[in-house]
């Protein structure tokens, strides 16, 4: 049974993992590795440590379907919104700028459910901490080396991370790309941002009129979210009319603008957190101060060209191939 690895647990990995699946013609052993602890990649959700229930997109904050992928990827669509891993986005989000034939999803679990579904239907094991160095020909097998444990063989292996990560690793995987190939990845550029969630008590009220903002005014804020109210999760709804009634508090978002997240690129996150609490008190002032906190520093947070290719390495009996696929 061919051995085929998928590295990076992230939207692109995961419905990788699932397509693989579903449409290969004979059986194969699927692995996906990621070096986060948790899937998601850009689509990631965090939970607080008091509370798992409460919950904040950290990345993506909603699905945007043009009328080209509605048609494109129609069947995705559909399966997402049978299931109620999407729904539509219903809450009012300010400055939202929408172009006609758009709709806008939120998933009600959390965005990082749509990658935790895909990885389900894969049926692939799964490993987190798992950050590959090397990938190296062995006998007509691809050697992937991690930065911890023995490396480990597999018969194709498919990298889905940022392109920067890609041209880090080391090994005959570096040889395999062709001048032309570089060029075009090197070629791939990313803004960089921070997102820092706050979680709130049970019964905290935060009473303003919209579930997402905007921000067009400060050097540091770019965007806000009430993240439940905008999932339209019924315990905000809750907490504004009965606040003992509720058990989770809410949950709030805060992305930094572009420049901001450049400028302190390299800082800790503490510090970085600290300046974001004091932008964010000049735009909602008297903000109670939250229970917990997840600064998540985006390095490599969205594609300023849409030039991103990503590498499939195979190798198989009369050899080893290497194709260029560009994601859609």
């Amino acid at each position: 049974m061919a051995r085929v690895l998928i590295v990076g647990a992230g939207l692109t990995g995961s419905l990788c993992a699932a397509l693989i699946r579903k449409e290969l013609p004979r059986p194969v052993h699927l692995a996906v590795w990621d070096e986060a602890g948790d899937s998601g990649g850009r689509m990631t959700t965090a939970r607080s440590p008091c509370n798992p229930e409460s919950t904040v997109d950290l990345g993506a904050q909603y699905i945007t379907c043009t009328p080209h992928y509605a048609q494109q990827h129609q069947s995705f669509y559909v399966d997402l919104l049978a299931l109620g891993i999407l729904k539509p986005l219903t809450s009012p989000i300010e400055g939202m700028v929408m172009k006609e034939g758009d709709c806008n999803f939120v998933a009600p679990q959390g965005v990082s459910s749509i990658i935790k579904h895909y990885l389900d239907e894969s049926g692939a094991d799964v490993y987190f901490r798992h950050c590959v160095t090397q990938i190296n020909l062995r006998n007509d097998k691809w050697e992937v080396s991690k930065d911890e444990g023995p490396p480990e063989l597999f018969d194709i292996v498919v990298l889905t991370m940022p392109v920067p990560q890609i041209l880090q690793l080391q090994g005959d995987v570096a040889n395999l790309i062709s001048k032309c190939q570089r060029q075009q990845l090197e070629s791939v550029s990313y803004s960089s941002r921070y997102a820092l969630g706050l979680f709130y008590e049970a019964g905290t009220k935060i009473d303003v009129p919209w579930a997402g903002q905007y921000i067009t005014s400060n050097p540091c804020i770019r965007f806000i979210s009430i993240d439940n109210k905008k999932r339209n999760i019924g315990c905000v709804l809750v907490f504004l009319i009965t606040p003992e009634s509720s058990e989770i508090g809410p949950s709030l978002v805060v992305h930094t603008t572009v420049p901001f997240g450049v400028t302190h690129l390299e800082h800790s996150t503490e510090a970085v957190q600290e300046l974001i609490f004091q932008h964010l008190e000049d735009i909602l002032p008297g903000l109670p101060r939250p229970v917990a906190t997840k600064c998540q520093k985006w390095r490599h947070s969205q594609k300023l060209n849409r030039e991103e290719k990503y590498i499939v390495l195979e190798a198989i009996l009369e050899g080893p191939e290497t194709q260029m696929a560009r994601m859609p």
